[in-house]
């Protein structure tokens, strides 16, 4: 008897699973960083191992008139910069609607910069320790994978190649009262996109931005394929009322070759017309090992406006499930 009560719960547990279409997906990846550039009297390690867990849980739903709802949060744990582990966190979650051409997200969102195709191009390393983007400094609207996120809106609307976006955050979350805007093309081998975005911090959390005053940016992108080569541009500008020297024009290109079946040769390089923005290198390569396993490695210079350079390197396994 004990057995047959065993075998329905189970049925039970599993048709309940089923109907809610609940899907799990992530990665693991583990290796190790050198970075000349560490900070010891802060705790930092020169020479460290690197290693995170990612795990999303995604829940689906979709009514009788074909309106899909799907909502995600994100349980994440990654090693601390002195060199232990960290402690695994809970995102906030990011609620979904979508019908045909219109997607709106609620809660834990990225806004229309951190959503921006091709805006972070190609990042080398197993870490993906830097991109094209080492210039910009603009505190975008981006989805949190271990705090609650900012509570906003982002809403795009797609016909057939082209798409128009929006997001808004209040000022209570994130950095501040954020808003912006986007249209992008995508083609077949070419895509274009930009994208305008302003932060009004006065009265939020961050001291930092309450201290530049409202901020905004504009960038564009740009990406093209030609068979084994896929290549990628950012160029931007950001402005602020009490410019910090950091916000300026901001610039930067990615590439992806496929030298083999198996294996990548990445590069990027960003840069900003700022006084104390970064100028990055980096080349690095992955590895299909199979099986959605990946062996990843980079090396790369880092100098920080007015400040000597630093190298920074890493190598590792990355393995998607």
């Amino acid at each position: 008897m004990k057995k047959i009560l065993f075998a329905t719960t189970a049925l039970v547990a599993t048709a309940s699973v089923a109907a809610a279409d609940v899907n799990f997906s992530g990665y693991g990846r583990f290796g190790i960083q050198y970075n000349s550039g560490a900070d010891e009297a802060d705790g930092e390690k020169e020479t460290r191992l690197r290693s995170r867990f990612r795990f999303n849980i995604d829940a689906n739903a979709t009514t009788d008139g074909g309106v899909d709802f799907s909502a995600r949060v994100r349980l994440q744990a990654d090693d601390n910069a002195d060199g232990t582990a960290g402690a695994a966190s809970l995102s906030g979650a990011r609620f979904t609607t979508q019908y045909e051409g219109l997607r709106v997200d609620v809660g834990n969102i990225s806004g229309t910069v951190d959503n921006l195709p091709d805006f972070y191009g190609f990042e080398p390393g197993l870490t993906a320790f830097t991109g094209q983007t080492s210039g910009f400094n603009f505190d975008d609207d981006a989805f949190s994978s271990t705090g609650a996120g900012v509570n906003g809106v982002f809403a795009q609307y797609a016909i057939g190649d082209f798409a128009v976006s929006g997001s808004f955050s209040p000022e209570e979350t994130g950095a501040g009262e954020q808003w912006g805007i986007s249209g992008a093309y995508a083609g077949d081998t070419f895509a274009v996109a930009v994208t305008y975005s302003e932060n009004d911090p006065t009265g939020g959390p961050d001291a930092d931005q309450i201290a530049l005053g409202t901020t905004s940016v504009v960038a564009l992108t740009a990406s093209a394929t030609f068979g084994a080569f896929s290549g990628t541009l950012l160029v931007g500008n950001e402005d602020a009322d009490n410019d910090n020297g950091a916000f300026d024009t901001f610039w930067g290109l990615s590439a992806n070759y496929e030298l083999g079946t198996a294996t990548d040769i990445q590069f990027s390089y960003g840069d900003g017309a700022g006084d104390a923005d970064t100028q990055a290198f980096a080349l690095g390569f992955v590895q299909d090992l199979g099986g959605g396993v990946d062996l990843k490695g980079a090396v790369g210079t880092f100098k920080p406006g007015g400040e000597s350079s630093e190298t920074f390197a890493d190598l590792g396994v990355q393995f998607n499930f």
